[in-house]
């Protein structure tokens, strides 16, 4: 007997079905593997897509109309209270402190030399002399508006107290700008104790020289 023929058309149908089966697999390798600016569709969200408020953003839930949250008044920071004055004002009842109020060891002043010659030699030059790159090219340049940067072995600023120095860090002085927001504060000190090592090196006796290293100098 002869066995019955498969209808042309269902043949069709079943290679396109088998056709189109592949196609969302196709759709999804296609979507790993190529870029795309537009956000990717999710069907488990998982969380990872949630409402949120960008950074100054309006916001009608709030009676201010802002989004952002004002922190509570009296609340610190974790490890940021600073109610040292000393270390983080350079000031004790108002008055600049004449010595740093860390210890000062020689890997403390090493630091301060590694973090001034990051900040502070482009304007006042590795010596301490006011000479660093910057000055140079702005005078190069015969720039109109440039003002010198203080020579910190300068009798006026040597006469300053370490916390005197240890403000001008933090604050700025002048046209210099602060690095309050760039260097930790006991980097800051680091760095006015290696000032202190700029001028001492400047004006030093060998009665300022350990006894028992005199005889290194002769």
């Amino acid at each position: 007997m002869d066995r019955p023929q498969v209808p042309r058309w269902i043949i069709y149908v079943v290679l396109i079905a088998v056709v189109l089966s592949w196609l969302p697999l196709a759709l999804i390798v296609r979507a790993r593997a190529v870029r795309s600016d537009e956000t990717r569709v999710q069907i488990f969200q998982d969380m990872d897509n949630q409402p949120r408020y960008n950074p100054q953003a309006p916001s009608a839930v709030f009676a201010d109309g802002r989004a952002m949250r004002p922190e509570i008044p009296g609340t610190v920071a974790r490890g940021q209270l600073q109610d040292d004055e000393r270390i983080y004002r350079g000031q004790v009842n108002g008055e600049w402190v004449t010595e740093i109020p860390l210890p000062v060891t020689e890997a403390f002043v090493r630091r301060g030399q590694e973090r001034y010659a990051i900040f502070c030699s482009p304007c006042h030059g590795l010596n301490g002399e006011g000479t660093g790159p910057i000055h140079q090219r702005a005078t190069n340049r015969g720039e109109p508006r440039w003002i010198p940067p203080t020579s910190l072995l300068s009798s006026q600023v040597r006469e300053r107290p370490a916390g005197h120095i240890f403000n001008t860090i933090t604050n700025g002085i002048r046209n210099m700008a602060g690095y309050g927001s760039q260097i930790v504060p006991e980097d800051r000190w680091a760095i006015v104790a290696y000032v202190q090592a700029l001028q001492l090196s400047r004006d030093a006796s060998v009665q300022d020289v350990p006894a028992n290293e005199r005889d290194r100098l002769r």
